[in-house]
């Protein structure tokens, strides 16, 4: 088991260098075969890292994998989650040359006010929660990464987490009012992608009861003052630079200008 562990610390010290350079990592530094518990334990090492040496402390978590789509391209039965850190959350601005090979989405972010419990319906934890518009831009340690990686990879790899940009909050949202959402993807006015919230386990607060329940299984739970990146409504496009905005039906929209 010591051994073990110490593995687990090599290859999350590998991925921190990876993140902290700025450097690509071949596919081969992280074995592909990786079981899900252990991804999940260098992925949480990882965290700590970020933590520890870069004083970039955790600030919420995001979701992957939750369409079929998504979860076909890296043979996944079931969503995926990773830490997004401090750093990770933008105002409106990115420089694109500060990351390797992004990706953008058009997802739902919660903001958490109050600590989520598995024991929580989907209407409660709508009550402890606040909705915005946001964009992800997933990327990724390894080099040629998408769709490439194994399951074990993305996770060790936090998801694949990069930035988020969140819009301005909505409050008394209903249950009803976040079924079957509409979104649209627009590059410098043009659009690009557009979809639904039904893409996100059938409904975003799914995917947000899901998250709950699967950090209570590994000893972590949602805090308050925490943002969660609920799903994709699209299936990732390339990120380039100019300005995207994403609109969503009856919550709003959320502008990211890549430079």
């Amino acid at each position: 088991m010591e051994q073990f562990d110490l593995n687990e610390r090599r290859l999350a010290d590998t991925l921190y260098e990876a993140y902290e350079k700025r450097e690509g990592l071949e596919k081969d530094r992280v074995p592909a075969l990786l079981e899900k518990q252990t991804a999940y334990a260098i992925q949480h090492e990882l965290t700590k890292l970020k933590e520890e040496r870069g004083n970039d402390p955790l600030k919420g978590y995001k979701i992957s994998l939750t369409s079929p789509e998504t979860q076909e391209l890296f043979a996944s039965d079931s969503p995926l989650y990773g830490a997004l850190t401090d750093s990770a959350i933008l105002d409106s601005e990115l420089r694109l040359s500060d990351l390797q090979s992004p990706l953008i989405e058009l997802e739902l972010v919660f903001h958490v006010n109050e600590q989520l419990s598995p024991a929580d319906s989907p209407e409660e934890l709508l009550q402890k929660t606040t909705v915005a518009p946001g964009l992800e831009v997933p990327d990724s340690r390894f080099t040629d990464w998408f769709p490439k990686l194994s399951l074990g990879q993305v996770i060790a790899d936090s998801a694949v987490a990069g930035k988020i940009v969140c819009g301005k909050p909505v409050t008394d949202v209903s249950y009803a009012q976040l079924d079957g959402i509409q979104g649209r993807l627009l590059h410098n006015g043009e659009e690009i992608a557009a979809g639904s919230s039904t893409e996100v386990l059938g409904h975003p607060l799914n995917s947000l009861q899901w998250l709950v329940n699967e950090l209570h299984g590994h000893g972590l739970a949602l805090e308050a003052g925490m943002a969660v990146s609920s799903g994709t409504f699209i299936l990732p496009k390339t990120l380039e630079k100019g300005t995207y905005e994403g609109t969503f039906e009856g919550i709003g929209s959320v502008t990211l200008e890549v430079v």
